[in-house]
């Protein structure tokens, strides 16, 4: 049997989802209690994607098989009755054998959270990035709008990235939601390139500070150069919020 689950995690203390030698990761964390349940047998998972150290997820999804006769009801409770605290499945459901939570993904969307224009609220400083000066919310987003589309992402994509075949991606959102002092980026697409998100939010930020203009954009996308875009933006402030598949993979 094929099961399905979407999760969430903090990622302030996981070097990021995927399983390193000597390293705490979800993956390792989720995996570790399937062997106990599976009394010592391994059972590797499968997610969406892979999320780096510090970044945070509310909606990651991955697929297991098992041949446990639990009812599929009874799978959240019993996994996260055994699972640390920083991870917790939403909802865990039967699927077909030749669903696949990372190949069937139709869309992600990913939201990144900022404060701006106040005093650093330091229990926050896990889960946002702090910028001292107001940004130009309009601005930014009239910039961000020029993501939408299919694009090469290659100077959005860091320089380290070994990404193989071409960088084209399609986004098909992008908006910014300004609530006070708090700013949240929200951005979907069919694909991301590795720290695409955060060198997208790091390049807006500068436009939000005046540093850069907004009709810059275009002429970054054009230039397939990693260094004509802005810096990476700290993890904290990343969140996996929603993977979206077709109804026909379920």
């Amino acid at each position: 049997m094929r099961l399905k689950a979407v999760i969430r995690y903090d990622g302030v203390h996981f070097s990021g989802y995927q399983v390193q030698p000597n390293k705490r990761t979800v993956q390792a964390e989720i995996e570790k209690v399937l062997f106990k349940m599976h009394k010592n047998k391994p059972v590797r998972i499968t997610a969406s994607g892979r999320t780096d150290q510090g970044v945070h997820a509310v909606g990651q999804v991955i697929h297991f098989d098992t041949d446990l006769s639990i009812p599929t009801a009874s799978w959240k409770r019993a996994l996260n009755t055994m699972l640390p605290d920083d991870i917790y499945v939403n909802y865990v459901e039967e699927v077909s054998d030749q669903f696949h939570a990372r190949f069937d993904v139709k869309e992600k969307e990913y939201r990144y959270f900022l404060h701006h224009g106040s005093d650093k609220d330091i229990f926050r400083r896990n889960y946002e990035y702090h910028s001292n000066k107001r940004l130009d919310v309009e601005n930014m987003n009239k910039a961000a709008e020029q993501f939408v589309g299919t694009h090469d992402f290659t100077a959005f994509c860091a320089a380290n990235s070994n990404v193989k075949g071409d960088k084209i991606r399609t986004v098909t959102h992008t908006a910014f939601i300004e609530d006070g002092d708090k700013l949240i980026f929200s951005i979907k697409g069919t694909g991301f390139l590795y720290n695409m998100v955060r060198i997208i939010v790091g390049t807006l930020v500068e436009v939000g500070l005046h540093k850069r203009s907004a009709e810059e954009i275009g002429e970054i996308l054009t230039s397939k150069d990693r260094s004509k875009a802005g810096k990476t933006m700290p993890p904290q402030g990343l969140y996996l919020w929603k993977v979206v598949y077709s109804e026909k993979d379920k």
